[in-house]
Order: C-alpha cells, then sequence, then structure tokens
C-alpha cells in the first residue's frame, strides 16, 4: 500500500484521510523496510505536504500516544510548548530549549516535547540531558514535574511508542539530506496537549499553513515564526532562515488567540534593545558545548547575542502562554528571571528531582 501511495503522491494528488490512516499504519510497521518508508517521506516533503495532510497524519499519531494525566489544577491553565521543528541546518545553539526553561522559571507551565538530534548537534533531549534534566520521564513522572517543577520534558519515543518504527527511515533521509513530515509532526503531537505553543519553521511560507494546523488540533493561542538571518553561504543570492525568531532580520509570524483571531505579519522587531549581531554568534556546538551556554545564560553570565535571542523568543513565549501582554513586557521579565538567578535556580532544582530519581527510568 505505502508504494501505492508514494506513486499517488509523487503524481501531485494530495491523500485524502483514508489515506493517510493508511499510510501511518504502514510507516509503523515493523514488517515494512525502512527504505520503502523513506521513499514515501521524502516523495511527500518533493511534492510539499499540505496543511491537510498535516493536520490528518498529527491527529491519527497523537491517537496513538501516551497520555500525560494532568491534576484537573494545571489543565485548568495555560499549558505552554517551546520548540522549533529543525531542519534550519544553521547550527545555532538550543534556543527554544532555553527558553522553555526560562519560561517555567517565569512561572508559566511548560511541556517541552522533543527527542535527540535528527538533523543538528544537539537535539532537546542531548542539551537537556547534559544539563542534569531528566529525559525519560514515565506519564507520571512527568505529570508530577509539571506540578512541582512547571516544567517537564516529554520524550518523543518514550510517549510514541510506535515511532520506535519510524525512526530508521528518518535516519535514511536525513542521512540523503531529506527532510521529512515528522520534522513539522513533533511539535504537533506533544501528549500533554498543550493549550499554547510558540513553534519556529524553517520557512516563511510553513507559518501560516502550521498556525491553521495548530488551530484545527484545538490550541487557544499559538505563534507560527520563521527568522530571517544573512546566508553564512557566500555564494548565496537570499537570506538564510531560523526556526526562532530572529535579532538579525526579519520575521514572518503567524498567531492566533481566543480572544483576538489570528492574524500573519512581516517585519523587524522594532522597539526592543537588541544589540549588534552576526549568526556566528549564535553559535552551537554538540550537547556538552550547548549545556554549557545554556549555564552561562541562565547563571546571567553570557550577556551577548545568545541572551537577545532568548529573550526575544521568551518574550513572544511568555505573551504566547498569557503571561505578559506583548514581547517587549515579556523580554523585561525574562531578563528579570535571569538576572535575579530565578532561571539557574530553576534548572538546578530539575536536575535535583532527577538525579536518581527512579520515575525517570
Amino acid at each position: 500500500m505505502l508504494t501505492e501511495l508514494t506513486r499517488e503522491v509523487a503524481a501531485g494528488r494530495e491523500l485524502s484521510g483514508d489515506a493517510v490512516a493508511g499510510a501511518v499504519r504502514a510507516l509503523t510497521d515493523p514488517g515494512i523496510p525502512p527504505e520503502t518508508k523513506a521513499d514515501f517521506l521524502a516523495a511527500l516533503s518533493d511534492r510539499g505536504e499540505s496543511p491537510r495532510e498535516i493536520a490528518a497524519f498529527a491527529h491519527e499519531l497523537r491517537s496513538r500516544s501516551l497520555e500525560v494525566p494532568l491534576p484537573e489544577a494545571i489543565r485548568r491553565g495555560e499549558i505552554l510548548d517551546v520548540c522549533g521543528t529543525g531542519g534550519d541546518r544553521l547550527n545555532t545553539f538550543n534556543i527554544s530549549t532555553t527558553v522553555a526553561l526560562v519560561c517555567a522559571a517565569a512561572g508559566v507551565v511548560v511541556a517541552k516535547h522533543g527527542n535527540r538530534a535528527v538533523t543538528s548537534q544537539s537535539g532537546s533531549a542531548d542539551v537537556l540531558q547534559a544539563l542534569g534534566v531528566p529525559v525519560e520521564l514515565s506519564p507520571e513522572a512527568a505529570a508530577e514535574s509539571l506540578a512541582r517543577h512547571r516544567f517537564a520534558f516529554l520524550f518523543a519515543p518514550r510517549f510514541h511508542p510506535a515511532f520506535q518504527h519510524i525512526t530508521p527511515a528518518r535516519k535514511l533521509c536525513a542521512a540523503r539530506g531529506q527532510r521529512t513530515l515528522f520534522n513539522f509532526l513533533g511539535p504537533l503531537l506533544n501528549p500533554a496537549r498543550p493549550t499554547a505553543q510558540l513553534l519556529g519553521v524553517p520557512r516563511p511560507a510553513l507559518c501560516e499553513p502550521l498556525a491553521r494546523t495548530l488551530q484545527s488540533l484545538g490550541l487557544r493561542r499559538a505563534m507560527v515564526v520563521c527568522g530571517e538571518v544573512p546566508s553564512p553561504d557566500p555564494g548565496a543570492t537570499g537570506p538564510a532562515y531560523l526556526d526562532e525568531l530572529s535579532t538579525l532580520g526579519e520575521n514572518s509570524v503567524a498567531e492566533f488567540y481566543q480572544d483576538r483571531g489570528f492574524h500573519a505579519s512581516r517585519g523587524a522587531m522594532d522597539g526592543l534593545p537588541l544589540q549588534p549581531a552576526t549568526l556566528s554568534g549564535l553559535a552551537g556546538g554538540d550537547a556538552a558545548a550547548n549545556a554549557g551556554i545554556i549555564r552561562r545564560l541562565l547563571a546571567g553570565e553570557d550577556r551577548g547575542p545568545r541572551r537577545d535571542a532568548v529573550l526575544l523568543n521568551a518574550g513572544a513565549a511568555l505573551m504566547v502562554a498569557g503571561k505578559t501582554r506583548s514581547i517587549a513586557e515579556g523580554w523585561s521579565l525574562a531578563a528579570e528571571t535571569l538576572d535575579s538567578g530565578g532561571a539557574r535556580a530553576s534548572l538546578q532544582a530539575l536536575a535535583a528531582a532527577g538525579s536518581g530519581s527512579a520515575g525517570s527510568a
């Protein structure tokens, strides 16, 4: 069946809901070779996944995930996720993971959904593990961490058992330099069912479709962003793009709020105290190197361009979560959280709770 669907996609036809359901059954079937699955995912990527297809895949895969048994008090409030799709290949440090930690320290409940690196040097799971934060929590331990620390990392393979049969195909695609549907899907499959989300994508054209997808999945508040940066390729004729809000150029944004409706825009982030910066100033490395960068940021020791990138994205995340009324107000709260030592203390508490915890096994 998957081979036939690959032919349909290659011919330019959009998959129906039933076809998507069949594709998910095939992708999660251990009996189908990874090469066949990779060919299907590559064909989808080459043709371009439609918003309706992305939403259909998300609904199918969400129904197969383990649930997080959240206390009603947490469920009634806003639950935030902050993540990027990956795929920008610009090798920045883990900006979204840093932002998630800052937002939790600032008083927002953050359920961070993620994985190990596929297309980058350091995924969110890799860098959090290097920071001492437990990354393989059970659903019950994740709920407890959210209640106690306002932060939990939800390791995608732990909450999506079927992913083990998709990972080999994703790795094949990554080895070919091919991004896949799962770059988009990962941020849409958070098993804690967040109510608010800041999502970064690697191309401006993806902002509105993925914002519409998040809206169809029932989120109350969300912002999908793509940031322009000067291309690191000397032969490039145009800019490159971050799956984050950029401090180096214009930003494309699509956002919606229950009380304000849907809005899309493009422009620079004016009125914020941004320092002159270059893309190299946001560079990261492997998990150990990025953990060191995050520790310095949370301790208030790094006050350069990386800090600005964190404050800008944290400002947006805090606004999306309803903690502040604007990005500028969120920037100020994030800066206060760093400078007061609150972010460093929050990280230390998470690491201490994870040390020797049976619940993280």
